[in-house]
């Protein structure tokens, strides 16, 4: 715990940062599409409902894509 931990640290500490994509509108940009869910509220339609896979940016440049669900 203690090694990840400073590992985690240390890679924040140059940049590294997890984006942020549950309730926002899908971009093609950032997030990867790999189901589409129904939703019963309207406003959740073409947003992301669930993240599989967290993504990741390095210093503003994407590195991993999120792997979403998008409501439908």
């Amino acid at each position: 715990q203690l090694i990840f931990s400073k590992f985690k640290k240390t890679l924040e500490q140059h940049g590294l940062r997890p984006i942020e994509t549950m309730y926002t509108e899908f971009d093609v940009e950032k997030d990867e599409a790999i189901s589409e869910m129904p939703v019963d509220d309207e406003k959740l339609k073409g947003k992301v409902v669930a993240e599989v896979q967290k993504g990741y940016m390095l210093n503003d440049k994407l590195i991993r894509f999120a792997k979403v669900v998008v409501g439908k």
